[in-house]
């Protein structure tokens, strides 16, 4: 069974613990590849967000009240030698980061089994999962996972996410 992962991660300033030089879901999803040797593809956009997190959420909102789908740097352009795609992010006003979504947009998830995961500082899985159900027809969404992201380094996190893969 092949497997990749797509997600969105954002260093910099951070909300519960300061400046990090790799982001909270990154750190998440390189877990997973070591775990299960998933294939891991970033949405990078063209126009990152600002290093300050405040301003960074400020330009979250901004995208979302507009349902923008910013520029991504690469794209993915075919999953079909992949049975299962994690989806991954961190929770911006309850949902994931619109980045998630130019990517998504683009692909045909028919048939795919899908599990979604995000990083928050309390927001859970947000909307995320049912913005995914909504989206990707013809699949099978398993449940989601939610790690803290002040937390991603701890063992509680680590024996969470080998439990959740292992489902």
């Amino acid at each position: 069974m092949k497997s990749l992962v797509i997600y969105f991660s954002r260093a910099f300033e951070n909300y519960a613990v300061g400046n990090i030089k790799v982001g909270n879901t990154e750190i998440i999803a390189r877990k997973i590849k070591e775990i299960i040797g998933a294939t891991l593809f970033k949405c990078e956009p063209v126009k990152e967000y600002s290093k300050d997190y405040y301003i960074c959420c400020k330009e979250a909102k901004i995208y979302q009240e507009k349902n923008a789908r910013p520029e991504l740097k690469h794209y993915l352009t075919d999953i079909s030698t992949y049975d299962t795609i994690f989806i991954g992010g961190p929770v911006y006003y309850d949902e994931y980061p619109c980045e998630i979504y130019t990517q998504l947009d683009k692909l045909d998830f028919t048939g795919k089994i899908i599990k979604p995961f995000t990083t928050h500082e309390g927001s859970g899985l947000g909307s995320c999962v049912d913005v995914l159900k909504k989206k990707l027809n013809g699949t099978i969404i398993k449940e989601g996972l939610a790690i803290q992201g002040s937390k991603v380094n701890n063992n509680e996190a680590i024996i969470k996410l080998n439990d959740w893969i292992n489902e």
